[in-house]
């Protein structure tokens, strides 16, 4: 299948490992260009150069997505180096673990901040051009929790639901401007983050399969797909 990504330009943050970096993986393998980010700087240089060695032509933006200068830094940088911007994913980390009850006042601020916050604020900076050009997707990765609350992940719980809240919102406004985002769920993958919140379960998803639906929901098939949230999860989530 042609997913139209060839030579098509696409940001990623939080690209220098996990399911970001997966993402851009998949992206490169259908022929986008890249502008990637993520605050280490030597781990984002290195991925840089596997990209650049398979043929991809890659631009890097060492940063901390969570600055709410970042986002319109790395859209301007996409737009100078290639005169467009045609795809978003939009990745950040996700909060410590926490009970509701637990919560203080800086612990959710700082989680709406990672994970609701710099989805709006990459929107907000990317979006008029896609829609200038009448051709866009905005895919954030968000977590299998906007469907079914996760135990102990109160924080995450709280802003992820407020991020499917403003995508299905922002995503109505966009019906007929030939942009479109979406919302991408992992469950349980193999990936750093799981590792260090000590849950990974014996059965786990594979990180690249996550960035080829990325790509995916990414691509010109996808034209019709909006406002959707896509539960990449092996069926782990039992919420309707």
């Amino acid at each position: 299948m042609d997913l139209g990504l060839e030579g098509r330009v696409a940001l990623v943050t939080a690209a220098s490992r996990g399911l970001g970096r997966a993402s851009a993986t998949a992206l490169a393998a259908e022929g986008a260009h890249l502008v990637i980010s993520a605050r280490n700087a030597v781990a984002l240089d290195a991925f840089a150069g596997e990209l650049a060695a398979g043929g991809t032509e890659v631009v890097t933006v060492p940063g901390d997505v969570t600055d709410p200068a970042t986002a319109a830094a790395l859209v301007e940088r996409a737009l100078d180096r290639f005169g467009r911007l045609d795809v978003v994913v939009a990745n950040s980390g996700g909060p410590p673990p926490m009970g509701a009850l637990a919560v203080d006042d800086a612990s959710v601020f700082a989680a709406v901040e990672a994970n609701l916050l710099v989805h709006i604020r990459l929107a907000r900076a990317a979006l008029p051009a896609m829609r200038a050009a009448g051709w866009g997707r905005f895919c954030s990765i968000a977590s299998s929790s906007v469907i079914q609350p996760i135990d102990a992940l109160a924080l995450s719980n709280i802003a992820r639901t407020g991020l499917r809240a403003w995508a299905r919102t922002a995503a109505h406004e966009l019906i007929g401007s030939g942009v479109t985002l979406n919302l991408a769920c992992p469950g349980p993958h193999a990936t750093d983050r799981m590792t260090e919140l000590g849950s990974l379960p014996s059965v786990v998803g594979d990180v690249d399969d996550f960035g080829r639906v990325v790509t995916f929901l990414c691509s010109a098939p996808a034209s019709f797909i909006n406002g959707t949230a896509v539960l990449i999860d092996g069926g782990t989530t039992v919420a309707l």
